[in-house]
């Protein structure tokens, strides 16, 4: 009987170490990640250097381990804010994705991935108009990224990441 309880103990023992185990995954550079905006975010309503966040749209799986989980927020800067203005000037967005956070605490940083959204210029139909009519100036439209648009980010570099 003592023996019994004595190979349950290690056995339980044993099983119980094995899922405590962290296992470590390289995420290679050059890794294409899936993100997607969270938010809308207007040219007119934001300014350089302002956050924003992403999220990862579907698992990044490495040897059959989810090494990115889906949901995973991914963080970016805005480098460029511009609003649409008069004589038909188009507005520009211009957003760099830096870097994701995983559950476990590690950081995978991207390369220069870069969101960039323009509006349409309508100077010179600005100018036909103005030169006609001399109405006011329309002006360009605007630069806006809805919530929901998608885009592909890029690991910098290699990244030891620790999985439960």
């Amino acid at each position: 009987m003592k023996k019994i309880l004595f190979l349950l103990m290690v056995t339980l023992a044993c099983i119980t170490s094995k899922a405590q185990e962290k296992q470590e995954i390289v995420i290679k550079a050059g890794t294409i990640v899936p993100l997607e905006a969270i938010s809308n975010v207007k040219a007119s309503q934001v300014h350089e250097g302002q956050n924003i966040d992403f999220k990862v749209s579907r698992d990044i799986l490495i040897n059959k381990t989810v090494a990115i989980p889906a949901g995973t927020i991914a963080k970016g800067v805005v480098s460029e804010a511009k609003r649409s203005a008069w004589f038909g000037t188009k507005g520009r967005l211009g957003i760099k994705v830096r870097f994701l956070t995983l559950p476990s605490g590690d950081i995978v940083n991207f390369t220069s991935s870069e969101v960039y959204i323009t509006g349409k210029n309508r100077t010179p139909l600005s100018v036909v108009i103005f030169c006609c009519t001399c109405v006011p100036l329309p002006c360009g439209s605007k630069a806006e990224m809805k919530m929901g648009y998608e885009f592909d980010a890029t690991v910098a570099n290699n990244t030891t990441v620790s999985i439960e």
